[in-house]
């Protein structure tokens, strides 16, 4: 289990950090930015998460690999971009933004509501689910900041709510399935609404 928690955080952290290299990219940061703001979406979550839950030091510093990953990721999309691929044009930005968040996404979420399980010995539904949604969106929530946008959560079509629905998900079936399964359920469940409210333009009610 803890090799494939490693995997599915490695891979999580890989996404969010390609998310937050091509935000950065499209406002025209030098690598400096691209890579600290894709470091930042990488581990935000999981350092807000971890504060919750009073692990501390919070795991990005415990384990520098993940941090280190961050820093890569977003050098390595920097140099493709500037050398290789025009990412400026808004509908590919749009796509590899939507895809990568996605899979962070859910990801995180579940890896979240795996830590409060393994971390807290109360730990209750509503505790998991409110974890594993932080440590989703917080990454995302930190780059936007920093990026100097409204937080993707707030405009978004159903951003929040497909990682809430995913972290439901994970958390019902924890009891009841192995943890690494109702992780990747969770995960699974995020993903597609996430794209599917992508594609058929689901959104929450707002004042026009």
């Amino acid at each position: 289990m803890s090799y494939m928690l490693f995997i599915l955080e490695m891979i999580g952290t890989v996404a969010f950090a390609f998310s937050g290299a091509i935000v950065g990219i499209q406002k025209k940061m030098d690598i400096f930015g691209v890579a600290i703001l894709a470091m930042t979406t990488a581990v935000g979550g999981g350092i807000i998460r971890d504060i919750i839950l009073n692990i501390t030091p919070p795991a990005a510093f415990q384990e520098p690999v993940f941090t280190m990953m961050g820093i890569v990721t977003g050098i390595i999309v920097f140099c493709y971009a500037k050398y290789h691929f025009q990412v400026q044009k808004q509908e590919v930005f749009e796509i590899l933004l939507r895809i990568m968040d996605a899979v962070g996404l859910g990801l995180f979420t579940v890896i979240g509501v795996e830590t409060a399980y393994n971390n807290v010995a109360e730990t209750n539904v509503y505790l998991a689910v409110f974890v594993g949604v932080i440590t989703g969106v917080g990454g995302g929530i930190l780059r936007d900041v920093l990026a100097g946008d409204m937080p993707y959560i707030f405009t978004k079509h159903f951003y929040a709510c497909a990682s809430l629905i995913g972290a439901l998900v994970c958390s019902l079936c924890w009891s009841y399935l192995d943890p690494l399964l109702s992780m990747l359920l969770g995960a699974l469940s995020i993903f597609i609404l996430r794209n599917m409210a992508a594609h058929y333009r689901w959104s929450l009610p707002k004042v026009e």
